[in-house]
């Protein structure tokens, strides 16, 4: 019997079945450091323990998206080690603040399965949740990811796709991050003076600066987050595949846009909610990567004074400036080929 793990295909999945994932991971100081060195984030919370400290938090939380990457990185090898792509998220919800010395643990739940026609590959959808070492929940998502089939004769025992929201309501981020004293919040650190009531819906940013991905950035990042999917770092396999090359984690594009955005988003200082997400087209290293933002909406939580909640739309491009803020191809329903990611998500900004 062997004892190596070569992951699950398409046929091993069940809907109901539950996974809890291997290797939980203790965030530290350093993981913290190594992920501002590689995507250069800003915000102050995160920053400083000062500043954290002012406004209500025990001290400087960690990065929402090293939260999510270290969570998603533990189910890579039972859910998506044997992947085609990772297709998007939906009700993605942040529950608690995770700070350095907590323990990450993950558990996924299976909720839907397809079949392509081609019979080669299927839809895996699945419902993650991290926990800390407490066993509360800190984040919970939808993810679903294009997964390749052992045998393409093999029958596929049940097919779902779930019903998933477009969007998250603004009640349901009440309790993303604790209660902060805005009097305390000093916007001059910060770097911005904007506060929640600045920013309108339809109002369109773009974030001028561009960032370059190196092949080592990519590599570490990926490594950082103990992802061990094959089309992101092993060449030896990905040098014959469909691009010949190995691709970048679309998390590594996601943390790039929200480090960009810091220019023009600088008090949207914590990501409450993921309500849906798009790898558009793969990026490999070597390309540069800008973005835009467009709010598409603002809104009051209930029950809290002290910030309110912007639904924002980021769009990352590669080797193109966002001065035009390119989406869609004129006149058709298909994006601009620069683009490579489409998010949708709520920050939450001081009032």
């Amino acid at each position: 019997m062997s004892k190596t793990n070569p992951g699950n295909f398409f046929e091993d999945f069940r809907i109901g079945q539950t996974i809890r994932h291997a290797t939980p991971r203790t965030v530290t100081e350093g993981d913290v450091a190594l992920y501002t060195a590689l995507y250069g984030s800003r915000f102050a919370v995160q920053s400083s323990d000062a500043f954290a400290k002012a406004i209500g938090y025990r001290h400087a939380p960690v990065d929402d998206l090293l939260v999510f990457h270290v969570v998603f990185g533990k189910t890579v090898p039972d859910i998506s080690l044997n992947a085609v792509a990772n297709l998007g998220y939906a009700a993605c919800r942040f529950l608690a603040p995770v700070y350095p010395g907590d323990t990450l643990s993950s558990v996924s739940e299976v909720i839907g399965l397809k079949e392509n026609s081609n019979r080669q590959t299927g839809v895996v959808y699945v419902r993650s949740r991290g926990f800390n070492q407490h066993g509360d929940v800190v984040l919970d998502y939808v993810r679903w990811v294009m997964v390749r089939k052992r045998d393409p004769n093999a029958a596929v025992a049940e097919e779902h796709v779930p019903d998933l929201p477009k969007a998250l309501p603004a009640d349901a981020l009440g309790d993303a991050c604790p209660e902060i004293s805005v009097k305390h919040y000093d916007f001059a650190l910060a770097g911005q003076p904007h506060r929640w009531g600045d920013y309108q819906a339809g109002e369109r940013i773009d974030h001028v600066d561009g960032m370059t991905v190196e092949e080592a950035e990519h590599m570490i990042a990926t490594r950082l987050y103990q992802n061990t999917a094959k089309v992101h770092f092993n060449q030896f396999t990905e040098g014959q595949g469909r691009f010949g090359r190995r691709l970048i984690y679309g998390g590594h594009v996601i943390s790039i846009a929200r480090a960009l955005s810091f220019n023009g988003l600088a008090n949207a200082f914590h990501i409450a909610a993921i309500n849906g997400g798009r790898h558009v087209a793969p990026l490999f290293a070597g390309l540069t990567v800008h973005a835009w933002t467009q709010v598409l909406e603002t809104a009051e939580i209930p029950g809290r004074d002290d910030v309110g909640a912007l639904r924002l739309r980021t769009i990352a491009t590669k080797d193109k400036a966002c001065s035009d803020y390119p989406l869609m191809m004129e006149g058709t329903k298909d994006y601009d080929p620069s683009v490579i990611l489409d998010l949708d998500y709520w920050a939450l900004a001081p009032r």
